[in-house]
């Protein structure tokens, strides 16, 4: 017999596991726009710059910043659901 079928509490991975995850994610998250921060602070020292790949990471490190904040949310709501 499935357990996954014959118990509901099988039928989702624990809280726990979620929060751990997501507390994962938002790390990995954070590292990378980091990475990207420095990247882009050196890109816009060197010369001559290059105006399309600065615009690209500038665009990639908005979604990520997005990212992070959605996850922030769902690890610490403000308004109860």
């Amino acid at each position: 017999m499935n357990m996954r079928r014959a118990n509901p509490a099988f039928a989702h991975p624990p809280l726990d596991s979620n929060l751990h995850s997501l507390s994962r994610q938002l790390i990995e998250l954070r590292i990378e726009h980091a990475d990207l921060d420095a990247t882009i602070d050196r890109l816009a020292e060197a010369s001559p710059q290059d105006e399309l790949l600065l615009r690209r990471l500038k665009k990639r490190r908005l979604a990520l910043r997005d990212q992070i904040t959605r996850v922030e949310n769902m690890l610490d709501p403000r308004e109860p659901a």
